[in-house]
């Protein structure tokens, strides 16, 4: 009877680990980090409208946070967020979150009307404005 938990923790250990998913497949990740992204385009964008920016810092800090508690390392994650590619594919995801909410992401007034909505129901994007 010993030898079916020798054979099963040692058929374990022959497995190769599970490797992590790329962060950006991380949706708990990836979408905070493109609410912080919109809420700053927002904010350059729109007068009358300012970045929250120590919940922001907040925020970016318990998000790094996070992803080392699912095991990236440091240098997974600054590769993660300082990728050209990522950005790029960042702005594109952005730019389709705001399409489908019916905004045109070029448009200064559709930009900041969205601001303001989103301010007013105090969401993810809305809490890190002003």
């Amino acid at each position: 009877m010993r030898l079916v938990p020798t054979v099963l923790l040692c058929a374990a250990l022959a497995l190769p680990a599970a490797a992590k998913p790329p962060l950006r497949d991380v949706a708990e990740i990836d979408n905070a980090l493109m609410a912080i992204a919109i809420a700053d385009e927002i904010r350059k964008t729109c007068d009358g409208i300012n970045a929250r920016l120590i919940l922001a810092y907040t925020t970016i800090n318990a998000l790094k946070s996070r992803a080392e508690s699912l095991g990236y390392t440091e240098d997974e994650i600054d590769a993660y967020v300082t990728s050209k590619s990522e950005k790029d594919r960042m702005r594109a995801k952005a730019t389709a979150y705001l399409a489908s909410k019916g905004v045109d992401a070029k448009d200064k007034g559709e930009l900041c009307a969205f601001g303001k909505a989103e301010i007013a129901s105090d969401s993810a994007i809305g809490r890190l404005l002003r």
